[in-house]
């Protein structure tokens, strides 16, 4: 999960490079009616705490900064982790699931684009956004696919070993798929997910566009520390994030102590909002374990620190505590799991492992050669300005919006399997059945 700097409710963004709103007389809304994004989240943005928060603060600047005027609706209430939506110029509302109050709010707003946040949004509200504001472009952020992350983690608590026919077999992997046929352009974050939504499934070119996470050449500093002014390993990830936990309890059971006997010296810093008690209790200063919670400023702590460890043994996307090493110049050790889809053909930032004893060597020779540390942290800048260069994705994703909104008429037709799973028919005999049941009951 990726970790920022926001301040919560302030008007500063760096990581970012983002700027406060600032009201002006000229209402772009006024001079093109088609610069109108409803955004709906799945919950409220929390940058500080999660790598969904992140990717959604960017899709919103993104839209922003070709002058959209942007609102952002969720069914749960803000919390303290909540990132201020209205300091960006952000109009903000919490909406009702299952109520023909949506149907108003929609018709009367009637946007040009709606992006839902997770195919889960897109299963409650977008049947209605394609009723009442027929002619908006419907975008669907998948984040990661869901389906997969819940898949693999299901086969690895049940030491099953995770095939593609176990996935495709899930009820989950069935939903999430109509979902991206139901809307007309899906993003897809990993190239990894975006290859087997197109391959084994077989989603045709127009429906997908890869996304990953995008930082511009100011949101990479120019000069980090070097290798001897750095010290200490460094765990980042949220304790909402699954494979974040057991990802902490993989490191202190087995990677850790092995590290340590390598490296008495050494310590091992975990921070992460939202870790439960049990992580908190893993805190032991005698070892060199030591959990932090939530870090006030990812920046420092990751600069800091020598090297990145991501022991991930389930999920799905890609990953911004990785992302975050390779933006500070934070060499990394991982699995296949943790660097999938984040690197292509280029060499990683460190090192991949997936054995136990493979990992624990990588961390100490990474951690003790000057030589090594140096390669792998060119490495990440190679990684960083190849595949996440901030304007080459945005001008991609600009050329895709303009050819739906310009062709959307034909792009729905040519989409047969997104217009046949909104047909009423599709599931009508099946609760008319089920309605018919229940009235027999009574």
């Amino acid at each position: 999960m990726l970790l920022t700097n926001y301040p919560l409710r302030s008007n500063n963004y760096p990581l970012l490079n983002l700027k406060p709103y600032k009201p002006t007389n000229i209402d772009p809304i006024k001079k093109n009616k088609r610069h109108q994004l409803l955004i709906i989240g799945w919950g409220w943005p929390e940058p500080n705490a999660t790598a969904a928060g992140f990717r959604m603060l960017q899709l919103a600047n993104y839209f922003l900064e070709r002058s959209y005027e942007v609102t952002f609706v969720a069914t749960t209430a803000e919390n303290e982790y909540s990132l201020s939506l209205v300091t960006l110029g952000i109009k903000t509302k919490q909406v009702v699931l299952n109520s023909d109050s949506f149907n108003d709010f929609i018709a009367d707003l009637q946007p040009n684009i709606v992006l839902f946040d997770r195919f889960l949004s897109e299963e409650q509200f977008g049947w209605r956004v394609a009723k009442h504001a027929p002619d908006a472009l419907r975008i669907l952020d998948t984040e990661d696919l869901h389906s997969l992350r819940y898949v693999r983690e299901l086969c690895f608590k049940t030491k099953i070993p995770f095939t593609v026919d176990i996935w495709l077999q899930d009820d989950k992997t069935k939903r999430e798929i109509a979902s991206i046929y139901r809307c007309d352009m899906s993003l897809i974050i990993s190239d990894f997910e975006i290859n087997l939504l197109r391959t084994t499934i077989g989603i045709n070119e127009s429906l997908l566009l890869h996304l990953p996470f995008m930082l511009a050449k100011d949101d990479i500093p120019i000069k980090t520390p070097s290798f001897e002014e750095r010290s200490d390993f460094i765990f980042i990830g949220g304790g909402k994030h699954l494979p974040n936990l057991d990802a902490i309890k993989y490191l202190k059971k087995d990677i850790w102590p092995k590290i340590k006997t390598k490296l008495p010296n050494a310590k091992l810093e975990i921070y992460g909002a939202y870790l439960p008690q049990q992580i908190l209790e893993f805190n032991d200063a005698v070892s060199g374990f030591n959990v932090l919670g939530k870090a006030s400023n990812v920046s420092e702590v990751l600069q800091n620190a020598k090297v990145c460890l991501a022991p991930l043994r389930f999920g799905a996307g890609i990953k911004g505590k990785l992302l975050h090493a390779m933006q500070f110049g934070t060499p990394s050790v991982t699995t296949s799991i943790g660097a999938e889809g984040m690197h292509g053909d280029l060499d990683w930032n460190g090192v991949i492992a997936d054995e136990e004893s493979d990992f624990v060597t990588a961390a100490v020779t990474l951690y003790l050669n000057r030589t090594q540390w140096e390669k792998a942290q060119r490495n990440g800048n190679a990684l960083l300005n190849s595949r996440y260069h901030k304007a080459s994705l945005e001008n991609t994703f600009d050329f895709k919006i303009s050819q739906l909104h310009n062709h959307l008429e034909n792009h729905r037709i040519q989409n047969f399997i997104g217009s046949l799973l909104e047909h009423q028919t599709m599931a009508s005999t099946k609760y008319m059945s089920k309605w018919i049941q229940e009235k027999n009951k009574k």
